[in-house]
């Protein structure tokens, strides 16, 4: 039977394997492997360089949020960054898994002043206090009406800015993850849902008709194509 080409000038409505219910123990390894494909790929990078830029401009304590921070990879690379450059920051990461606060506390030994918390960021009393707040992975698990609204929810609370890091949907990266996937032999979870992810993701003009939605005039939003399949959208608002 002959396969028809995947359509890639359309977002896929699949299912992730993270999404669905799992064990700690699966989802502790899991994020485990997606910590070494984000230092592979160096997927920290472009969200910790737009944030180090930023703190340079301003004074202590600057309060970072980061919404869905998964194995809470970002917050230890910046507080890494913070330590480097003797900054005092406060760190909070937001995640709706219950599993998620358990898996950072864990990688985080070294890193017990970052607040790990389970939860809605919408109903995250503290919101107002943030001064950037930040996202990487985590749009292409939602609807665009839920990114929409993500969009919204940060451009009022936020003081300073904010970025998401998310990936570009294109052929490329879908069978270069897939085959590099395969040859690292990370999680079933990373190499089922790391195509799948690439798959749900978004192109630049999606996210002009998102951000457009959302009330943000585009002259104030820099949509940045990164390497290894990386898309960032940001607002800096001071």
């Amino acid at each position: 039977m002959r396969c028809e080409p995947m359509d890639f000038s359309r977002r896929a409505h699949l299912r992730e394997r993270m999404d669905e219910p799992c064990t700690y123990k699966e989802f502790r390894a899991c994020l485990h492997d997606l910590e070494k494909v984000n230092t592979m790929l160096r997927g920290y990078k472009p969200s910790l360089d737009w944030v180090s830029r930023l703190l340079r401009e301003y004074p202590d304590p600057v309060h970072i949020v980061d919404v869905g921070c998964g194995g809470g990879g970002m917050l230890r690379a910046i507080q890494a960054w913070a330590h480097m450059h003797h900054r005092t920051l406060r760190l909070t990461g937001i995640d709706l898994n219950p599993h998620a606060a358990r898996a950072c506390q864990e990688f985080s030994a070294n890193c017990s002043e970052i607040e790990w918390i389970t939860g809605n960021a919408f109903s995250y009393d503290d919101a107002r206090s943030a001064d950037i707040i930040m996202s990487s992975l985590l749009t292409h698990h939602l609807a665009e009406h839920e990114i929409v609204r993500f969009l919204a929810w940060m451009e009022e609370n936020t003081i300073v800015g904010w970025f998401v890091n998310d990936l570009r949907r294109s052929p490329i990266s879908y069978y270069s993850f897939k085959s590099l996937a395969w040859v690292m032999r990370w999680h079933p979870f990373v190499r089922h849902d790391g195509p799948v992810s690439i798959r749900r993701s978004f192109l630049p003009e999606d996210w002009v008709r998102m951000c457009t939605a959302a009330g943000l005039r585009m002259s104030e939003v820099e949509i940045l194509e990164m390497p290894f399949g990386r898309l960032c959208i940001s607002r800096r608002k001071q």
